[in-house]
Formats: C-alpha cells, sequence, structure tokens
C-alpha cells in the first residue's frame, strides 16, 4: 500500500516538528523512566485509550493514516519527527503493536468503506483495540494448516476452534480470525478472515503466564460464534492474501519500517546510552571487555538504522518486493540479541543480584529471559530466511507433501 499524501498542501516536515513540539509540552507528561520488558499490565490499556483519544484531539493522531478515517494523511518523514520529539513523553506505547501497526493497517488495506470507516476512525480515537487470532495450539509455523472453522448458516457465519499466543487479547474490541471455510481445496485456498468480536458470545479468552511472570499471550476458544457476513476482512476463500497481507505488516512492524508507529520507548540495551550508563554504574566503562560490547551494539544499531532506510526506500520504489521487509525483520532480530547479550555480558553478576522491581540492574536478568522473543514475534526468523531466499532471491521452494492437496484428504498426526 502506497500512503497517499497531497504534497503541495501537506505541512512541512519542520513546521509540525515545531507544532508537535509545543503540543507535546503542553498537553503529555514525561514518561516514567524504563525498567523493565515493555509489556502492558492491565492498568496500561485504559492509560493508553486516554492518550490516544488526546493525541486525536490535538492532531496527532494516525499521522499516516488518512484524514477520512481520523488520521492526518501526512508522510512517514512527518510520523518520525513526531516520534522523534514525543521521545521522553508519556505515549500510548501499548497500541502501536498489534493495533495500529499490524491490525488497523490490514484493514485500511483490505476492507471495505465501511469497515474502514466503523474500525479505523474507532481506533485512532482510541475506543478500539485490535489484535491478531491466527496462531492455533497444533499448527506450528504452519499458519495455512489450520483448523479453526467457520462453517456459514445462512446470512451468518459460525466459528468453532481455538487460537493462541494472542498478545493482548484480554484488552481488546476485535480480533482478526483467519478460519477454514473450505475444507475440499489445498489449504491455502480455503481460508477467510474475519473481524471477530472479542466480547461476542462464545468468544473465552485465558491468559498464558510466561517464565517472565507476564500474562500478556491469551488463548482463545470460540464455541458456536456467530458473525454476520459483514465481518469477513477481505473476500470469502481470499484469506491466504489477507493474512499475507497481515503478516507483512507484521513484518514491517517487528523491523522498524511501519509508519504506523507512533512514539518509542528508549529501554535498557535499546540504546546506547543505556549501555553506557549500565557501565558507569557497575564500574565497568574503563573495562575492554565492556567498551567491546558498547561499540558491538553500536555498530549493530548503525548497520540496523541504515538498512531500515534503505529497504524501505528500495520497497517504495519498487526496487526490492514487499518480501524484502523479511531482510529487516531478520536484522531486527539478530540486533536485538546482540543488546541483550551485551547488558548481560556488562551487567555480570550484578543482573541477578538485584531488585526486580526496582530500577536498574534488578530486571536484566528477567529481561533476558525474553531474549529469544525477537527471533519468533512477527513469524520466526527461520521463515524470514525463507521468504527472502524464496520471495526476494527467486530461489526454489522447499518440498511440501501437502501442497495441492485438497485439505480434507491431507494426513494429520493425532
Amino acid at each position: 500500500m502506497t500512503i497517499e499524501t497531497d504534497t503541495t498542501t501537506a505541512e512541512s516536515v519542520e513546521s509540525f516538528r515545531d507544532r508537535a513540539r509545543h503540543w507535546l509540552k503542553d498537553n503529555l507528561e514525561q514518561a516514567v523512566p524504563y525498567s523493565g520488558l515493555g509489556v502492558p499490565d492491565d492498568e496500561e490499556w485504559p492509560r493508553a485509550r486516554e492518550l490516544q483519544r488526546r493525541l486525536s484531539d490535538g492532531g496527532f493522531a494516525g499521522i499516516c493514516f488518512p484524514e477520512a478515517y481520523g488520521g492526518q494523511g501526512l508522510t512517514p518523514a512527518h510520523q518520525r519527527a513526531f516520534t522523534e520529539e514525543a521521545l521522553g513523553y508519556e505515549m500510548p506505547l501499548a497500541l502501536n503493536v498489534p493495533t495500529l501497526a499490524i491490525c488497523a493497517a490490514a484493514v485500511l488495506d483490505l476492507g471495505t468503506e465501511e469497515q474502514k470507516r466503523a474500525h479505523l476512525t474507532a481506533v485512532l480515537r482510541g475506543d478500539e483495540v485490535l489484535v491478531q487470532f491466527l496462531s492455533e495450539p497444533r499448527g506450528g509455523s504452519d499458519l495455512a494448516g489450520l483448523t479453526t472453522r467457520a462453517d456459514r448458516d445462512g446470512d451468518e457465519w459460525v466459528l468453532n476452534g481455538s487460537k493462541i499466543w494472542s498478545s493482548g487479547a484480554y484488552a481488546a474490541d476485535y480480533g482478526l480470525c483467519l478460519a477454514r471455510t473450505n475444507w475440499d481445496v489445498p489449504k491455502h485456498n480455503g481460508l477467510t478472515l474475519f473481524l471477530v468480536p472479542v466480547a461476542a458470545p462464545g468468544v473465552t479468552i485465558q491468559r498464558i503466564k510466561q517464565v517472565t511472570g507476564s500474562t500478556e499471550f491469551c488463548q482463545e476458544f470460540f464455541d458456536d460464534v456467530r458473525l454476520p457476513a459483514d465481518a469477513v476482512l477481505g473476500e470469502v476463500g481470499g484469506g491466504w492474501a489477507a493474512a499475507s497481507r497481515l503478516l507483512q505488516r507484521e513484518r514491517e512492524a517487528m523491523g522498524g519500517t511501519s509508519p504506523f508507529i507512533s512514539g518509542a520507548r528508549p529501554h535498557l540495551g535499546g540504546e546506547i546510552s543505556s549501555l553506557v550508563e549500565l557501565a558507569q554504574s557497575t564500574g565497568r566503562l574503563d573495562d575492554p571487555r565492556a567498551r567491546e560490547e558498547i561499540g558491538a551494539a553500536r555498530a549493530m544499531t548503525v548497520v540496523r538504522n541504515q538498512l531500515i532506510a534503505h529497504v524501505s526506500n528500495a520497497i517504495g520504489t519498487g526496487e526490492l518486493p514487499p518480501a524484502a521487509g523479511s531482510i529487516v525483520r531478520l536484522f531486527g532480530a539478530e540486533n536485538s540479541w546482540t543488546h541483550a547479550d551485551a547488558v548481560m555480558a556488562i551487567a555480570g553478576s550484578a543482573a541477578v543480584t538485584g531488585d526486580p522491581d526496582g530500577p536498574g540492574t534488578g530486571q536484566i536478568s528477567i529481561d533476558y529471559l525474553f531474549r529469544n522473543a525477537s527471533s519468533l514475534g512477527g513469524g520466526s526468523t527461520e521463515m524470514a530466511r525463507n521468504i527472502i531466499s524464496e520471495r526476494v532471491l527467486g530461489m526454489p521452494r522447499e518440498f511440501a507433501a501437502d501442497r495441492d492437496v485438497p485439505f480434507n484428504q491431507v494426513k494429520h498426526g493425532r
């Protein structure tokens, strides 16, 4: 999707930046210093909705979304300028992923005019939170092999099955749910994407406790959930194309190329200044090993930022296909690993001896338990490598025994 902006009448980036700087100072509070995983807690969701309404009232919500749906109709450069100015202010960061950068972007790509006006306007006002219902307990990385089903009943659809690893589902209003609507065709051809109200009768949500103590991830159960015809997002039977678009938006969000993310959270290991401060606080700033770790992390960050700019520009001009976003997603994971490892190497024993509920080094060991999440969110790094090889480099696809086989004839393990 190309972001359409009338450059002849659009406010200049510098004028917009100056206006944003003054508005932020007058309307938002300074953010509490960050020392944890960035996973929203239960209290953060209503606060995020309130802050999003504030942005909307001030004319800074959905900077790259069209004006017709409550956005500002401006360019990614305007969004970057706002994000830079907003650093240090309290922002509705919980809404960035998946609501804004993934789900709302997919509605913009795929939705009818009525769906866009209903849902995008509500999201940008802070009235709706959207999440993804994609992965299944038995599905692994084979998304197209899902077995959650939606059966037509007159003018309605009846949804049954289960989804898992849905971030923030307990706080959401709608989930973008991929379900099987035709079992007589190959697996990629029999899918449809639905907008499912989380509060609909028959939807049950259970939260999953992770090793870090977070309960952000959820599992959903659908028992005869009735959906109207206009709950379909995209085309009936066109769910794989719709999901592919959704996953492209997810890779953009995870790789740092999404134009719809607003605001950023500096965090330990994500900003070089934080690594320097950590080395100072642990008395290791003059330690050659610590300085090497800081230098390596800095080099990775510089390369990542340049890669984001290069790939984004190449996709925008058509020099690279949209699938090239997986290059940034893959490198972003490696960059995250480098930072996480640097934090642990610099902190040393202090990473496990501090107060986990307080600022400083006590949170590092808990954060480190979440290290490998960067290799899974937005699709695994192995999947990113497959996408790069097949869709960017043009290498042949790997063998699949169920390719072109009607799904009701595919053998399944018990």
